[in-house]
């Protein structure tokens, strides 16, 4: 799956078969479901998880919290925009399931 691949699917109503459980949290992200989102991210317990969820905090406005999420994950916080970092994300977690 391509990133384009990838947010063509967000017109169903229901991630693609197969995705792994990071991409299903960020395709619900882009769904505009955070909490559905977050939920799926707070029960990933490795770096990719946390950097989820640094991101889904850094969205919902709570720098405090995302600040310690992007330290777990061994990322600085990003100066550019959350669109840009959901396409980094989605792009490098797809080039992991390979």
């Amino acid at each position: 799956m391509t990133y384009e691949q990838f947010t063509a699917s967000l017109v169903t109503d229901t991630p693609p078969n197969g995705l792994s459980n990071y991409l299903q949290s960020l395709w619900f992200d882009a769904k505009n479901d955070w909490h559905r989102s977050h939920e799926i991210a707070q029960d990933i317990h490795d770096k990719n998880g946390s950097w989820i969820h640094a991101y889904l905090h850094r969205k919902e406005g709570d720098l405090s919290n995302a600040g310690y999420w992007y330290r777990k994950a061994g990322k600085p916080m990003p100066a550019y925009s959350l669109n840009k970092e959901l396409e980094e994300m989605v792009t490098a977690l797809l080039q992991g399931d390979k």
